[in-house]
């Protein structure tokens, strides 16, 4: 039984270093709409769950980072595979982040434009 939703979608990191983030996901069932091409809300958990790894990514152990704002355009459809979101840290403020994400497949067609603000706070 999966823990969480990144787990329940089969989330992987491929790549991770200061500013950038690259996962992986592949397409199941689980993550279509009733047409069966893929839930535009899954390239939003995709977006945010590469920009929040990123952002968490050596973050000082008395900070946690958090989803503030998250607005996604999705620019074509898919139906089986895999997606890959890579994102890409555009500010690093004391208090907040500005994450871009471009999600493709496995051909490096985009699937979706994403753009992450993520909000730094002290761990209470």
């Amino acid at each position: 039984m999966s823990k969480n939703l990144i787990d329940s979608l089969g989330i992987e990191v491929l790549e991770l270093k200061e500013g950038y983030c690259l996962v992986e996901m592949p397409i199941s069932e689980l993550a279509l709409q009733p047409f069966g091409f893929i839930h535009g809300g899954i390239n939003v958990v995709l977006a945010e769950t590469a920009a929040s790894i990123g952002a968490t990514y050596k973050l000082a152990d008395d900070k946690i980072a958090f989803g503030m704002e998250v607005n996604c355009n999705h620019v074509a459809a898919k139906r089986s595979g895999k997606l890959l979101a890579m994102a890409l840290r555009k500010h690093k403020g004391k208090t907040s982040e500005v994450w871009t994400i471009d999600i493709t497949d496995e051909d490096d067609t985009l699937i979706a434009l994403a753009r992450m603000t993520m909000a730094i706070k002290e761990k209470r």
